[in-house]
């Protein structure tokens, strides 16, 4: 499953294009934020993203889950999204 990094500087609308395509080819995509504004971002993405796949007939849904992960030799908080179709 392909993994994408959400930053709170990060354009919603192009990770949204970045995910929709990500489903479409692949099926479903793992959205990674660590922080309150990269949270923010991501679930401003997968609400588009899902605004970009309806007209095909997909219906995006989504799992938010904690992760732990590293970030410069720091474990560090991450909030996981899994989009997928229904």
């Amino acid at each position: 499953m392909e993994v994408l990094k959400v930053s709170g500087q990060s354009n919603p609308k192009a990770v949204a294009g970045a995910l929709a395509a990500i489903v479409r080819d692949q099926g479903s995509v793992q959205v990674n934020a660590v922080g309150a504004a990269a949270v923010n971002q991501a679930v401003k993405a997968i609400t588009i993203a899902r605004g970009f796949v309806a007209p095909n007939g997909i219906d995006l849904v989504t799992v938010p889950a904690f992760s732990e992960i590293e970030i410069d030799g720091e474990e560090r908080t991450a909030i996981r999204f899994i989009v997928m179709p229904r």
